[in-house]
């Protein structure tokens, strides 16, 4: 089984900035610099016939390059409690636009289609019972911006579950010139 995903790979410069903000939350799990990622669409464990197929629809999505940059803290909440902090990302056209692309060819291949709303953005950390309130970390970086940064690519991905997190890696890159 293989559990992919596709997604953006900041630049450089965006994930330094990323990784100087992670700190200030007691028992937060920071994410390192190689999961730093935009997530386009979550397509979840597959067997290896679909995931080829999969990377070959993948190289058929179209679109121009185009810009973001960051803007804001935020984080998500499951059952009450909050699960991830994240930094955004806008504009969302364009992304939004690329989720859609990526999702009808995902949806030719049989992959189910994703029912959550899209909400472009890069997780900071992973957030637990024990993790500190995040409020704090929330005002001091809650004017975070950053320079536009191009986007002319995407990632497929596939994610190794292990004892310390996720491992990500890149299975193929598709450009969007």
């Amino acid at each position: 089984m293989h559990r992919l995903f596709a997604a953006i790979r900041p630049p450089r410069a965006i994930r330094a900035q990323l990784l100087g903000l992670m700190e200030g939350v007691r028992a937060a799990r920071w994410q390192s610099d190689a999961q730093l990622h935009i997530t386009l669409r979550f397509i979840g464990e597959v067997e290896t016939p679909l995931a080829e197929d999969i990377a070959i629809a993948l190289g058929g999505v179209r679109g121009a390059a185009f810009g973001v940059a960051l803007d804001g803290i935020g984080s998500f909440e499951s059952g009450g409690r909050r699960g991830s902090l994240w930094a955004g990302v806008r504009p969302h056209d364009s992304l939004k636009a690329l989720h859609r692309k990526i999702d009808s060819a995902l949806r030719r291949c049989g992959v189910p289609p994703e029912h959550r709303a899209y909400l472009p953005h890069i997780t900071l950390a992973r957030l637990n019972r024990s993790s500190g309130p995040i409020d704090d970390f929330a005002r001091v970086h809650a004017a975070l911006t950053s320079t536009p940064f191009a986007v002319a690519d995407f990632c497929l991905y596939e994610s190794f579950l292990t004892g310390e997190g996720a491992r990500y890696e890149i299975v193929e890159r598709y450009s969007l010139r």
